[in-house]
């Protein structure tokens, strides 16, 4: 697909589409041209013109319109001037002999369905004659004149079906208009209110830029708020409104409030007949996901027709719906919450305790914004506590942590009972936590709630939640005992085994249990429609790492997707969180250029304050792509702003935020430095009893080139649950005895199960050991392996790579040096960033020249950033 700019807007190529319609009206034998078919604001004039433009021949255009229809050869007159014969059988043939004998090869007729019966006629005429090519647009789902339909059903002209773009081409074309990325979320949400259609589609950005709902943060455009609408998109569409009959535009104001509607239902309202003219005009859609639903087929016309709807029409339309709907009372959630939706803004009478159902089934269905709304209604109707703590939770779910706690703030301790009391708790527990970042004041609320609750059937749900806050607190043995707790009891609450089962999931999992994890996670996936839908991810997370753990990357990958349904831009948390489980398993796999994308969106999309502990992960994934990928400046400036909101709430995260310190110093060449910080990263994990992420640290120390831990890695990885540790363990003991081959068996099991980036390093450091065996052949062939992997994980630098691609007969600390030099770096500065004298520096910048023969440092330099040529000299050399 190829971009090009007309008058500020991008207009995309369709090659395939651009290719038909260029072998139509040029090379194509039997055929004399093409007419376009498709929806309004589809592009079928963009795509005529744009091919026609290319022609070597001329073109002459014609467009049928309404006001031209009474006029015979009206459209036509341009071309062929004035008819004077009132005989149509002679104006026909005057018509033709004008144009053919004019220079008119190829002739372009715009809304062919639009023209008067004797320009059809003419235009059939031309085509039978085979003396023009031709290229008309007819709009779908209009009457079309015969002889204009008898052109392609002859096979006079092929016909083509323009369909709307694609959700990747509605997103190029927005980046490009834009100038910048945009969100995944909010691409897909302007696709779905568009249609993809090319003219809703650049009207609703418009619009949404004039509203400010459409802003850049962090260098990604987000949407946030409602689809605006431009006014010229609002007279196009009202226009297209205004000449439907009225039954077909009551079709459209009945989904208008209420959107899907089963089939029965809406034709029980509307009748049958006007369902099927409105489904005819292409004006909504009939899907069969969940019974029968009626849609809109553009969402731009719901907007439009609310706009036009006065409040009292639209009370009374609803009421209509309610009491239709009341035939059946409702037995699922989604009757439920359309029930209570409907009755909110009709003229019927309200019912709290609906209202107050529905909520909470839309938050179990992630419907946040909806169950905000429903929840709304019910604490405006005198919901008490019940409706105020749903409204808490689903403001939570949206970041807005500020409203969570003012829905909460009418309620007072000492006055609830015990029900009450873990409502109100765990909703600002979870609030103050999660959502604000301020442990100390959850922790007193937890307090308060252990010293006050002794409900049995109520205390689980309290012992859940201290279970999920002390594995963030970083008391993983805590955390998992008192998850165990829950979940072994059979009649804990839905909410209380959900909590429990995120908790020790998550401990579990960093505590290199893994093969625990599973029956924590079955026991959660048994009660899971019976809670808020985002507390699924919450225990996904833990799963999902502990899959990763042990290098499950395919069941991982599985049970990352899928976890919320996002209907509106409100839903940013829930996306975000969506793609920080989806970041995680791509990390794992060496998928850095993908998890860098992913997370550049999230972090952006995460920037408020109050998601303070579930921004810290996405940042840590961004971190490390940044470092592994060596773009050093991202990757410093997110390691700074890791260490800025590190605290109390993640501490869980202090070992892994080392590890990110550690790649960043491999990214900047200062190997020694990432070495012991990985070993310290490892010292940490070790004393919070974080098995697997202290394998992990000592496995990067490894591959950083450290041997000191090669015996503690071994005894480790022995211990740790999956098959990655246990490749793990037999990388490790290859170095330790120094067995090359073994090294390069390592990276292809590291390489089987898709552990990309430590197949990459082990498979480097075979051709280092082959080398150091003078096994020419295995080192360019676990050489070309090792170049291979990187570039599989999007073109990756590491310390090891380095050395495989430019094998050098120095140290450690040597190489170290020369590589700075090579980053340009003086030799104070070196000498401040390793912490030496520079009379060091300087002594192993002598020893490093001495030994490749070389005189200063600018050819130091020159050798370290000067690929592999250079490289295979030094080493005969030295041979």
């Amino acid at each position: 697909m190829t971009l090009t700019m007309a008058r500020n807007w991008p207009v995309v190529q369709r090659e395939n589409e651009c290719t038909a319609v260029q072998a139509a009206l040029v090379d194509k034998p039997g055929i004399c041209g093409i007419v376009i078919v498709g929806d309004a604001g589809v592009g079928k004039t963009t795509l005529a013109r744009l091919v026609t433009r290319a022609l070597p021949t001329p073109v002459r255009w014609v467009a049928g319109t309404e006001s031209a229809r009474s006029i015979p050869l009206g459209v036509f007159a341009p071309l062929v001037g004035a008819g004077t014969s009132p005989d149509p059988i002679t104006c026909l043939a005057t018509a033709r002999e004008a144009l053919l004998s004019g220079d008119h090869s190829v002739i372009g007729v715009d809304d062919a369905h639009l023209l008067d019966q004797l320009s059809a006629t003419l235009l059939h005429q031309l085509a039978l004659d085979g003396s023009v090519r031709i290229v008309a647009t007819v709009r779908a789902g209009e009457s079309v004149p015969d002889a204009i339909t008898s052109l392609w059903k002859d096979g006079y002209l092929q016909r083509l079906y323009l369909t709307p773009f694609s959700k990747e081409q509605s997103a190029k074309l927005i980046e490009q208009f834009l100038g910048g990325h945009v969100e995944g979320l909010s691409a897909d949400l302007m696709w779905d209110a568009s249609g993809g259609n090319a003219l809703f589609l650049r009207h609703l950005v418009e619009g949404a830029l004039e509203a400010g709902a459409l802003r850049q943060v962090r260098g990604v455009w987000q949407l946030r708020g409602r689809t605006a609408v431009t006014s010229e998109l609002a007279a196009l569409l009202d226009s297209r409104v205004d000449q439907l009959p009225d039954p077909v535009l009551h079709v459209l104001q009945v989904l208008t409030c209420c959107e899907p509607l089963d089939l029965d239902t809406l034709s029980t309202i509307v009748g049958d007949d006007a369902v099927e003219e409105a489904e005819t005009r292409g004006l909504i859609r009939v899907t069969k996901d969940h019974g029968i639903d009626v849609r809109l087929n553009h969402a731009l016309f719901g907007e439009v027709i609310r706009r036009r709807l006065g409040t009292a029409a639209s009370r009374r339309l609803s009421g209509e719906l309610v009491r239709a709907l009341n035939e059946r009372p409702p037995t699922t959630p989604a009757e439920r919450i359309r029930l209570a939706e409907l009755t909110i803004d009709s003229d019927q009478a309200d019912d709290v305790s609906l209202l107050v159902a529905a909520a909470r089934d839309a938050l179990a269905l992630t419907n946040i914004t909806l169950g905000e709304r429903l929840a709304r209604a019910a604490v405006s109707r005198g919901g008490g506590l019940a409706a105020s703590e749903l409204l808490a939770r689903s403001l939570l779910w949206q970041g807005n942590a500020v409203e969570a706690e003012d829905a909460l703030r009418p309620f007072h301790f000492d006055e609830l009972n015990e029900l009450d009391v873990v409502r109100w708790g765990l909703a600002r527990i979870a609030n103050l936590h999660w959502s604000m970042g301020d442990a100390e004041r959850a922790g007193e609320v937890l307090k308060m709630l252990r010293g006050r609750v002794s409900d049995p059937g109520l205390r689980p749900l309290v012992d859940g939640v201290a279970s999920a806050s002390l594995v963030f607190e970083n008391h993983l043995a805590e955390a998992a005992a008192l998850s165990q707790h829950v979940l072994s009891d059979k009649s804990a609450p839905a909410a209380a085994v959900e909590w429990a089962a995120f908790g020790g999931a998550l401990a579990l999992a960093l505590m290199g249990r893994g093969d625990e994890v599973s029956a924590v996670a079955k026991r959660g996936h048994a009660i899971e429609s019976k809670v808020d839908g985002l507390l699924r991810y919450l225990m996904a997370f833990g799963e999902v790492r502990a899959l990763a753990l042990a290098g499950e990357f395919a069941a991982a990958a599985k049970r990352s997707v899928g976890f919320v349904h996002i209907s509106t831009a409100g839903q940013y948390l829930a996306w975000s969180m969506a793609n920080v489980l989806i970041g995680t398993v791509d990390l794992a796999r060496g998928r850095f250029a993908d998890t860098a994308a992913r997370m550049e969106q999230t972090v952006a999309a995460l920037t408020s304050e109050s998601a303070a502990s579930w921004s810290f992960p996405a940042r840590l994934l961004l971190a490390q792509s940044y470092c592994v990928l060596g773009q050093v400046g991202p990757g410093a400036k997110m390691v700074a702003e890791l260490r800025t909101r590190f605290g109390r709430h993640v501490a869980v995260f202090g070992p892994q935020l080392r590890i990110a310190e550690a790649w960043l110093a491999a990214a900047e060449g200062n190997v020694s430095s990432a070495i012991d910080l990985a070993l310290d990263a490892a010292r940490r994990a070790e004393e919070s009893g974080q098995r697997a992420i202290e394998m992990l640290a000592l496995h990067d120390a490894v591959r950083f080139g450290d041997h000191s831990s090669l015996g503690r890695l071994v005894d480790i990885a022995t211990d740790v649950d999956g098959r990655l540790a246990a490749v793990i363990a037999a990388h490790a003991a290859a170095l330790r005895d120094r067995d090359a081959a073994a090294i390069l068996a390592a990276a292809h099991q590291f390489e089987e199960i898709g552990a990309l980036l430590s197949a990459a390093d082990a498979a480097a450091q075979a051709a280092f050991a082959f080398q150091a065996s003078d096994d020419r052949r295995r080192t360019v062939e676990a050489a070309a392996v090792a170049h291979r992997l990187a570039a599989e994980c999007g073109g990756i630098r590491t310390p090891a790579l380095d050395i495989a691609a430019h094998p050098l007969p120095l140290t450690m600390r040597e190489r170290e040096i020369a590589n700075l030099v090579g980053a340009g770096l003086s030799n104070k500065e070196i000498a401040d960033r390793l912490v030496v004298s520079v009379r060091t520096v300087e002594g192993h910048l002598y020893r490093a020249c001495t030994k490749l023969d070389i005189s200063d440092r600018e050819e130091l330099a020159a050798i370290i950033c000067g690929g592999q040529t250079r490289s295979v000299d030094l080493r005969q050399k030295v041979a």
